[in-house]
């Protein structure tokens, strides 16, 4: 990962700045993350052999509340892609006005390499290195790349075993059994279906018209893809790091997700009852896939995705970030020049963090919501703040991703100026 992730991330913040009025104290404390921490973590592999792991965990800011952000596993990362990660949830929980701030968290392992104990000591293990970090009043962990609800309840279950209480309230995102939410397994698409909804009306576009092609079919992917096709719209592409397909009559989303989940690679498949079948397709990689002509693009994999050298390529009406970052500020410009709206990440993929936040209320309350009502409280705040950050982007007349931050500065700034600054102390 570039060094300049962080840096890159940042010059959001400096074209946010032209359209907000609030203290320059405030501005001065948003530039910084509040506390980064790196650990070791020794693991003993199955093979007798003792490995030593990477850890971090970052908050980046805790003015609105608690820090809040998943913990990722993957072989790139690095202190300054987390960084980047909790300055990004910083914002994420102020567009959604969630009272979190934004933290994030990772280990630099690739996951696929262990087997499952392996996983379990290295994820207890990175408990045991942060537990005088986090807690449900100071920082939440949930899931993200390459973490899934089993590891999630480790986590929690490590946490709770240090503490010597149950503390469900540490991690989101855990299976149902150990005080997981209804819904938060699908919530990162779920909610990015009801920003690309609200959003496609203003746009008159008709699902078995639209076009749509989805970068990445992990988890939030994946389903983001199937609810779409189930919707009537027409998705023509979809890849994973191995590679995709396209097919300009569409595919059929759940026979491939089906197909993956028993072969763990991406086929054209379509099927009928139990009776299965390849259907006419082209093979392309995952950077074809972002240039084909469509009127939806949905970056669903990793950052820096859309840069420079193949943003002039991109031919897509409506990009919708699923994932983190996956356009670079530059490239940002240029989609703006051809055009081109960019629905941006601290918005479209905020569904998670929103269905974490009830997760986070029903373990403090005792009290369990039905998937209808979740469901039904994340439809009403991602229509909400898309209404109200699309609202913004035509009175101030900017980009949707500059809107965001317009409009979560000054929550911020109002949170930061509350406690007291030169202005107050000084009149």
């Amino acid at each position: 990962m570039s060094e300049s992730l962080f840096a890159d991330a940042s010059k959001r913040l400096a074209r946010a700045m032209k359209y907000v009025s609030i203290s320059e104290e405030a501005l001065e404390h948003l530039k910084y993350p509040q506390t980064s921490l790196i650990v070791s973590i020794p693991v003993r592999m199955d093979n007798g052999s003792l490995r030593i792991f990477q850890g971090y965990r970052v908050r980046y800011d805790d003015t609105r509340g608690p820090g809040k952000g998943g913990v990722r596993y993957h072989p790139n990362v690095t202190l300054d892609e987390v960084q980047s990660l909790a300055f990004w949830m910083t914002f994420k929980c102020a567009v959604m006005n969630l009272p979190f701030g934004g933290a994030k968290g990772g280990v630099t392992v690739n996951p696929k390499e262990l087997s499952k104990l392996e996983l379990e000591r290295l994820s207890r293990g990175y408990i045991d290195a942060i537990a005088d970090f986090i807690g449900p009043d100071t920082d939440i962990l949930a899931p993200d790349v390459y973490t899934n609800p089993t590891i999630m309840g480790w986590m929690m279950d490590e946490y709770s075993i240090i503490k010597r209480k149950l503390c469900p309230a540490v991690v989101t995102g855990k299976p149902v059994t150990l005080g997981g939410s209804l819904g938060r397994d699908t919530a990162t698409a779920m909610g990015a279906f009801f920003t690309i909804e609200a959003s496609a009306a203003k746009f008159d576009l008709i699902p078995q018209e639209t076009t749509v092609a989805v970068q990445g079919f992990g988890n939030a992917g994946a389903h983001i893809a199937e609810m779409l096709f189930k919707a009537g719209y027409k998705v023509v592409a979809v890849s994973d790091s191995q590679g995709g397909v396209y097919s300009k009559k569409g595919l059929d989303i759940p026979s491939i997700r089906h197909f993956k989940q028993s072969h763990k690679g991406i086929q054209a498949i379509y099927c009928q009852d139990t009776v299965c079948n390849v259907g006419e397709h082209e093979n392309i990689s995952n950077q074809e896939l972002l240039t084909l002509d469509v009127d939806i693009l949905i970056p669903a994999a990793l950052e820096n995705q859309i840069t420079e050298a193949n943003v002039n390529d991109i031919k897509a009406k409506m990009i919708f970030e699923v994932a983190n970052g996956p356009t670079t500020s530059e490239a940002d410009k240029i989609l703006e020049q051809k055009g081109i709206y960019v629905f941006p990440d601290i918005l479209v993929n905020a569904g998670g963090v929103t269905v974490s936040y009830f997760e986070w209320v029903q373990n403090r309350s005792g009290l369990y919501w039905s998937l209808e009502e979740v469901n039904s409280r994340l439809r009403q705040k991602m229509v909400e703040e898309t209404q109200q950050i699309w609202h913004l982007s035509q009175e101030l007349a900017v980009s949707m991703r500059t809107a965001a931050y317009v409009h979560a500065l000054n929550r911020l700034g109002e949170a930061v100026n509350a406690k007291g600054t030169r202005d107050y102390y000084t009149s």
